[in-house]
Formats: C-alpha cells, sequence, structure tokens
C-alpha cells in the first residue's frame, strides 16, 4: 500500500513534463532497488489505475531492477553477497551494506510530441 503516494507522485512529475512540452508520455522508465522496500508488481497496479485520465494513461511503465550489492571492507570491491556469507570473492574480507539495491527513481521519460 506505501506504493500508493509514490506511484502518485510518479504520474504527477511525468504528467507536468509532458503538460510542459504540450506531449504525452509514452514510456517512463523506473530504477527499483529489490531492497529500497517497494514492489515493483504494485507500482504498476496502481500505475495503471491512477494514470487513466492522465497525460500517462496508455504510458508504458519499465521497472528496472537493482540488486543488492556489498563493499569489502578491504579491498573497496562491490559484489553481490551469496547466501550465508558476507566473504568478499576476490579477497575473502568483509563485505559491508551499501545503498545500491535501494534506488527508487525516474531514469527517464519517453514522451510523445505533436508535429
Amino acid at each position: 500500500m506505501h506504493e500508493l503516494p509514490l506511484t502518485e507522485e510518479i504520474v504527477r512529475l511525468a504528467g507536468n513534463e509532458a503538460k510542459e512540452q504540450k506531449g504525452r508520455v509514452k514510456t517512463i522508465e523506473l530504477v527499483l532497488g529489490t531492497d529500497s522496500g517497494f514492489v515493483g508488481e504494485s507500482v504498476q497496479m496502481y500505475f495503471d489505475v491512477i494514470s487513466q485520465g492522465t497525460l500517462c494513461e496508455g504510458a508504458k511503465l519499465v521497472v528496472v531492477p537493482v540488486q543488492p550489492q556489498l563493499q569489502c571492507e578491504s579491498c573497496g570491491r562491490y559484489f553481490r553477497r551469496k547466501p550465508f556469507s558476507f566473504a568478499c570473492p576476490s579477497c575473502g574480507g568483509n563485505g559491508v551494506p551499501t545503498e545500491i539495491g535501494r534506488e527508487f527513481y525516474i531514469k527517464s521519460l519517453e514522451l510523445e510530441l505533436p508535429d
């Protein structure tokens, strides 16, 4: 349910850009980290309903998932954690959590503009 206000904001932002450019939204590319706490399918469901009657109606919502990564304290390498392990695959050092995988933002908008 917490996807609702964020999806409303996506439609508002995209719609404002389309209105400013005197067009319609064709595609929204959304980056969504799998550890962001938001579910892509829920965002899509809300988008399909909320966009009706707006400049986003009929637009394609493309969700680009980002998997979480750790960063090694020893060598600095970023890596995806294996189950039950925080060890760096390069040097065996300890991996610590990063912000990678917690993203939630509009990467791009494709607008359909009048000729």
